[in-house]
């Protein structure tokens, strides 16, 4: 019976433990990586030779924001649940998730930079030159050194 006190004493403090270290603060700043001039440079003439309506931004990313949303925009310590469609400059999509939640931290570095542009409900395309993507490694069905486009549906913050 002592020894079933024991083991249960330990287990408790044991899960005690992990459960303190998930909830440790967010220490992480918000990122600020920004594309190679070449890079920034070939996204700059797909957008205007597809007369897409997008903003650039300094990081070398552009945007459309179609529905701002509302409430607070996410931050890099949030964890966040999206709709999304991944295409390639061609038109073929690649990936696509419907209520799929992610830490913001954990993902590609456009998405880390362009999803906080807007609040939950709120409607973002993306538009990433290969270093704020997946950069010269294949992944599946995108080449190398890929243009992207994302359609994100910010649903909600976790």
């Amino acid at each position: 019976m002592k020894k079933i006190k024991i083991a249960l004493l330990a287990l408790s403090v044991l899960v005690g433990s992990c459960q303190s270290a998930d909830k440790q603060p967010c220490t992480q700043t918000a990122v600020d990586t920004k594309a190679p001039l070449e890079e920034s440079t070939a996204l700059k003439r797909y957008i205007e030779g597809n007369k897409i309506s997008a903003k650039a931004d300094t990081r070398g990313f552009y945007y459309s924001i179609q529905k701002a949303g509302s409430g607070n925009k996410p931050t890099i310590c949030d964890n966040v649940t999206v709709n999304y469609t991944g295409t390639l400059t061609n038109g073929k999509v690649f990936d696509s998730g419907e209520g799929i939640s992610f830490g913001l931290n954990q993902l590609i570095l456009g998405w880390q930079e362009g999803i906080p542009l807007v609040a939950p409900g709120g409607t973002i395309t993306l538009y990433l030159p290969p270093s704020l993507a997946y950069g010269s490694q294949e992944q599946n069905d995108i080449p190398a050194n890929s243009i992207l486009v994302f359609k994100i549906d910010l649903v909600g913050i976790n």
